[in-house]
């Protein structure tokens, strides 16, 4: 399709979607308020989150990160603890670090913690016996872990995380050499203001989370917060599906809420894109344009399935994706510095947020110069 072409029927969408909204606006109450009053606008919010989904939406971004740190140190092997490898992000880092280590020659096996706490727990105790020089947290909160992780400090082998905690950067408790992650509040409120700014500050919304994951509960209490700043966006409900659970019970969650909410759900924000993968079926059984309404956009984590769907417009408009591939090298440069004796880099990507219009066909938000960069540090 030509790009001018779905660009045009992209803001068609959403002015369709912005007009709808607006109908609806002055009458109904939803799970979480009273009726929303008739004609409520936030025009300085509205101002700034157009102005910040502007900036997010740039295709390109200059790369920005480390450019300086130790040459790499031969003959490390790593492990890669994943929550569950269902969830795309957790793979996707994982097959990441699989490709940096390789270019240093380090090795790196992959045990799957199948999304449940005795299953997380089990293997990091694998990885622990296995005796690495240093173990990945994929994706899981270590405090659920902490008798694995003390034996991890007490064998000297440090720990890097990604998505571990809601904040990136060292950790003294639980202690982590560096977490790997974009800013939570960041992506939250663009994923929020994408919404605010393509509804006009009128629209009925559903968030998608799992409050089982520390990171993905604050991040879902983020996104409602930065919503309810403009009182013309309604948060109709919150699903709380644990990610293991998504493909089970987010069809017939969906079709609850199309019941519920047939006019009034016009868009919808979900911590991670898979919810919309599952959501689809019910979206097509209940006669939903691919193109919506609703209007569904993913704050995390940009797998490539995420962005068949952005792309081929096929009930999800847009993800604010984390740059996995990218992380997945910084894994390995954190671990690098750790055995090194260095601080951590300290580095932090950019929010982005990717569209149709913006993503040019690609499978994944890959900015350009890191692997670079990363084999230029790594060569001394």
């Amino acid at each position: 399709m030509d790009p001018n072409r779905k660009t045009a029927r992209a803001a068609a969408a959403l002015l369709a979607v912005a007009a709808t909204a607006l109908a609806g606006c002055g009458s109904g109450t939803s799970d979480t308020g009273g009726p929303s009053p008739a004609g409520a606008g936030c025009p300085a919010v509205l101002q700034a989150a157009r102005a910040a989904v502007e900036r997010a939406e740039r295709a390109v971004t200059p790369w920005n990160g480390p450019t300086t740190g130790p040459a790499a140190i031969p003959g490390k092997s790593l492990v890669y603890v994943a929550q569950t490898m269902t969830n795309p992000g957790v793979a996707g880092v994982a097959n990441a670090v699989r490709e940096a280590a390789r270019t240093s020659g380090w090795t790196v096996r992959v045990i799957d913690g199948q999304g449940t706490p005795a299953g997380i727990q089990a293997a990091l105790s694998q990885a622990v016996t296995l005796k690495p020089s240093g173990i990945v947290i994929g994706g899981f909160d270590p405090r659920l872990t902490s008798r694995q992780v003390a034996r991890a400090g007490a064998e000297g082998i440090p720990l890097v995380g990604w998505h571990a905690l809601s904040s990136p950067g060292p950790s003294a408790s639980p202690r982590l050499f560096t977490n790997v992650t974009t800013r939570v509040e960041e992506v939250a409120k663009a994923a929020a203001d994408w919404v605010i700014a393509g509804s006009g500050g009128h629209a009925g919304v559903v968030v998608f989370t799992d409050d089982s994951i520390p990171f993905a509960e604050t991040k879902s209490r983020l996104i409602e917060e930065r919503l309810a700043a403009c009182p013309g966006v309604r948060l109709l409900a919150q699903a709380n599906i644990p990610i293991p659970d998504a493909s089970r019970r987010t069809p017939q969650e969906v079709s609850s809420l199309l019941s519920r909410f047939p006019k009034e759900w016009t868009y919808s924000v979900a911590i991670n894109d898979l919810y919309f993968d599952d959501a689809a079926p019910a979206f097509r059984a209940a006669g939903r344009p691919g193109a919506g309404p609703p209007l569904n956009i993913g704050a995390g984590d940009g797998d490539p399935s995420a962005f068949r769907r952005v792309n081929s417009e096929r009930f999800q408009a847009a993800t604010v994706p984390e740059p996995l591939a990218q992380q997945g090298w910084q894994i390995v440069d954190e671990f690098n510095r750790a055995f090194a004796g260095r601080p951590a880099s300290g580095y932090v990507a950019p929010v982005h947020i990717s569209t149709a219009a913006n993503s040019a066909g690609a499978s994944s938000w890959d900015p350009q110069g890191y692997r670079e960069a990363y084999e230029k540090i790594w060569r001394g």
